[in-house]
């Protein structure tokens, strides 16, 4: 049966000093110990591990490309060990939060930055992921809160609204209809049309809206986002009808949006988990979404 192979931390302490100060003698004066003892570490550790660490030349120890790695994979160790003899930790309280990339990216970035100046002694993890998997990392107990303006219930999982819109038609400032106040669904007849993919049902009811009045517009090209569909509207090539939150706070001067006369409203929600407390802190941050978010003209009362 072969012996069984113990690990020695002096042996990796003479390793780590060796490797970073390049000479036995500054590795011992490093540990406080005889330059044989390093030696002998040294002489151990290959004997233990089979490996060839250090080639002598000249008196000289140089590294082998099997004690760089070596040395690599002890980070973690010498990083416990130094966390361990430093001052304790004051454990920051963590709201693990979740939301699809426009409401992190033109939304959640901002306001998590308040939140953390006004709460210094909070800590938050932002993850961005598709509307489904904000679903499922609540349901799996991955994350505390999620934000999303997808209604997709889930057993397991609670959508509070947070907050409405109704639709609006995005456009190139250059555009004829950006002179209206108001852009109607009769305005879209053979107009080149930026839809979103037919995954959404946004997409649907759009259509059945437009099909209603009768009007035919011309899908140019379509997309999987808003924050897309508006990009595409600031480079001229047609209308966009969208979900103005929260991408109405896009800044540009080259791209306008009209309220657009239909019933379609659109709801943002807090993703929370339906058979557990929330946490504190995901409270807290609720509050602070509620209070720091400045209406825009498209909202309407949740």
């Amino acid at each position: 049966m072969a012996a069984k192979s113990w690990h020695s931390l002096p042996e990796y302490q003479a390793l780590r000093a060796l490797m970073e100060s390049g000479t036995t003698s500054n590795a011992a004066i490093r540990l406080g110990l005889s330059q044989s003892a390093i030696s002998r570490s040294i002489a151990s550790l290959e004997a233990r591990t089979g490996r060839i660490l250090f080639e002598r030349d000249g008196g000289r120890l140089r590294p082998t490309s099997e004690a760089a790695q070596m040395n690599r994979r002890l980070d973690p160790l010498f990083a416990a060990l130094d966390r361990i003899d430093g001052p304790p930790e004051v454990a920051k309280e963590t709201l693990r939060l979740i939301a699809p990339p426009t409401y992190a990216h033109r939304f959640l970035v901002h306001h998590v930055a308040t939140f953390l100046r006004i709460n210094p002694h909070f800590f938050v993890s932002l993850e961005v992921a598709p509307s489904e998997d904000v679903i499922r990392g609540i349901l799996e107990g991955r994350f505390d809160l999620g934000v999303t303006g997808v209604e997709l219930s889930r057993d397991g999982v609670r959508l509070t609204p947070y907050r409405k819109s109704s639709a609006v038609c995005a456009m190139a400032s250059t555009h004829a209809l950006a002179q209206r106040e108001t852009v109607h669904p009769e305005d879209l007849d053979d107009q080149p049309l930026i839809a979103l993919t037919h995954r959404h049902a946004r997409r649907a009811q759009l259509e059945k809206v437009l099909h209603s009045c009768g009007v035919t517009p011309r899908v140019v090209a379509e997309t999987s986002t808003a924050v897309t569909a508006v990009d595409l509207a600031k480079e001229g090539l047609g209308l966009a009808i969208i979900n103005p939150f929260p991408v109405v706070q896009y800044r540009s001067d080259d791209v306008v949006f009209r309220p657009f006369a239909s019933q379609i409203v659109y709801r943002s929600y807090f993703v929370t988990p339906d058979h557990s407390p929330v946490p504190s802190i995901a409270r807290a941050f609720m509050r602070h979404l509620r209070l720091h978010t400045a209406n825009d003209p498209f909202s309407l009362k949740a």
